[in-house]
């Protein structure tokens, strides 16, 4: 499974923006998709998962501000952002799980200014 992010860039406090991530390769076997984050000097968090179902689970810095979505004829996965908050600068990382693998794409840059 390979990932592809799409999306990153700068944006005011309190503005929105949309993370997409597409995956390729043996994309039939994906289960859970998500997006992590990673600020500088700190670990890579979570931000939100969604399942091939569509079940949901957000962070809870997330929570109320972010959607995630999926669109697995393609398949896709989608982080609309809303009321960001410079606290939300990192780098995104779209995940793909498939069984016991973790995949990962190549990471893509969010800039929030004050």
């Amino acid at each position: 499974v390979q990932l592809q992010a799409y999306g990153g860039g700068l944006v005011q406090a309190g503005g929105f923006w949309r993370l997409s991530c597409a995956a390729s390769g043996s994309t039939f076997s994906i289960n859970d998709m998500g997006w992590f984050r990673q600020a500088p000097g700190k670990q890579r968090e979570l931000v939100a998962v969604i399942s091939s179902g569509g079940n949901t689970n957000y962070a809870n810095s997330a929570k109320g501000r972010f959607t995630i979505s999926r669109d697995n004829a393609k398949p896709i996965v989608f982080l609309q952002m809303n009321s960001l908050k410079p606290e939300d600068t990192a780098v995104y990382y779209c995940n793909a799980k498939v069984r016991a693998l973790d995949y990962w794409g190549q990471g893509t840059q969010v800039t929030v200014s004050s």
